[in-house]
C-alpha cells in the first residue's frame, strides 16, 4: 500500500484552529499589530530586536562574525565588531518589515520608494523572451519584494516556511502581491513563466551543497554556487537582470526610506563556461552587498560546503 501524498501548501485557515496553532496565530496577530506602527518607529524597535539578537544569539553571531572575517579580511577587529552588530540591527529592522510586507499595502509606503533602471526591464520585456531577476538576501527581503510590485508585474519563487500556517500566511501574502507564487524547485513552472514573457524573481546567493554546483568565488572565497541559472538562461533565452533593494536614513530630514535598483542584463551570459558564469553571478551580487553590507543576511552559512570534504569546517574553527 502506497503512503499517503503529503498535503504541501494548506492555504485553508480553516485547518489551523486547533489548540497547537494557537501561538502561531498570536505571533501573526502581533506582527499585523505591530505593522501598523509608522516606519521609524519600527526601525528603531528593529534595532533594538537586533541588538538583543546580537547579545543573546551566540551561534548566529559567531556565523555571523565568520562571514565577515572571511569575506572582509581588511577590516581590524573593531570595524569587524561594528558591522557585526549593525547588520543584527538591520536583520532586526528586516524582521519588523516582514510584518509590513505581509499585512500593508505598499501603495502606502510609495512616496518613501524611489527606483532605478526600470529602461532595463522596459526594454528585456520588448524582446519576448521574459526576466529573470537576479536578487539577493539582503534583509529588506520580504518588503523590497512588496514594493517592487508598485513598478512591475513579476512572479516569485519561494523557499516554502517550515510552519505550515505560517507559510500559508506568507504565501496568500504574496499572492496579492505577485502574479504566481512558485515553489523554489518548480522549474517547470518558471520556464512557463519566462516563455509567457513574464518576470520572475529569483535569488541563488545560498548554499545549497554540493549537487548541482560548481565552486566560484563570493568575496574571493570559493563557494558552492548554483549553475541553475545559468541553464535556465540557456534553455529559454531570457534576460537575467540584477535587482537590490536597500533602506536608508536620512537624519538631517529626519526621513526613512528604500531604494529598488534594477540593472542592465548580464551580458555573455551565460558562456557555457559554468565556473565563468557562477562567478560572474556572484560578482554581481557581491557588487550589490558592498553598497550596503550591514543589510545582507550575513547569518546564513554561506561557506558551509567546502570546495574538499576534507576541508575545515570554517563555523566550527576560527578562520585566519
Amino acid at each position: 500500500m502506497s503512503k499517503p501524498r503529503k498535503k504541501t501548501r494548506d492555504m485553508d485557515y480553516r485547518h489551523y484552529r486547533h489548540p497547537r496553532w494557537w501561538p502561531t496565530w498570536v505571533s501573526i496577530g502581533l506582527m499585523r499589530l505591530m505593522a501598523m506602527l509608522p516606519m521609524k518607529l519600527q526601525w528603531r524597535l528593529g534595532s533594538l530586536l537586533g541588538e538583543l539578537a546580537f547579545r543573546t544569539l551566540k551561534r548566529r553571531r559567531h556565523i555571523t562574525e565568520t562571514n565577515i572575517q572571511l569575506c572582509f579580511p581588511e577590516l581590524n577587529d573593531e570595524e569587524r565588531l561594528a558591522l557585526v552588530r549593525k547588520s543584527f540591527h538591520s536583520n532586526g529592522i528586516g524582521a519588523m518589515e516582514i510584518g509590513v510586507a505581509w499585512f500593508r499595502d505598499p501603495e502606502a509606503l510609495k512616496h518613501l520608494t524611489s527606483v532605478s533602471g526600470l529602461e532595463h526591464i522596459n526594454t528585456a520585456l520588448a524582446k519576448g523572451q521574459g526576466i529573470l531577476l537576479l536578487g539577493g538576501h539582503y534583509s529588506t527581503l520580504d518588503l523590497g519584494g512588496s514594493l517592487v510590485t508598485l513598478f512591475i508585474e513579476a512572479d516569485v519563487m519561494q523557499r516554502d516556511h517550515n510552519n505550515p500556517l505560517m507559510n500559508a500566511v506568507m504565501t496568500r501574502a504574496r499572492q496579492r502581491r505577485y502574479g504566481e507564487v512558485l515553489g523554489n524547485k518548480d522549474l517547470r513552472g518558471l520556464l512557463r513563466k519566462l516563455k509567457a514573457n513574464r518576470i520572475v524573481w529569483y535569488a541563488t546567493d545560498q548554499d545549497y551543497g554540493r549537487k548541482g554546483t560548481v565552486f566560484a568565488p563570493f568575496f574571493n572565497v570559493p563557494a558552492a554556487s548554483i549553475t541553475a541559472t545559468a541553464r535556465i538562461a540557456a534553455h529559454s533565452g531570457c534576460a537575467v537582470i540584477p535587482f537590490s533593494h536597500f533602506r536608508h536614513e536620512n537624519t538631517d530630514k529626519n526621513t526613512v526610506g528604500y531604494d529598488l535598483h534594477f540593472h542592465p542584463p548580464l551580458e555573455n551570459f551565460p558562456s557555457g563556461d559554468d565556473l565563468a558564469d557562477a562567478t560572474l553571478v556572484n560578482q554581481t551580487i557581491e557588487q550589490e552587498i558592498r553598497r550596503h553590507p550591514d543589510q545582507y543576511l550575513w547569518m546564513h552559512r554561506r561557506f558551509k560546503t567546502r570546495p574538499s570534504r576534507n576541508d575545515p569546517d570554517f563555523y566550527r574553527t576560527t578562520p585566519t
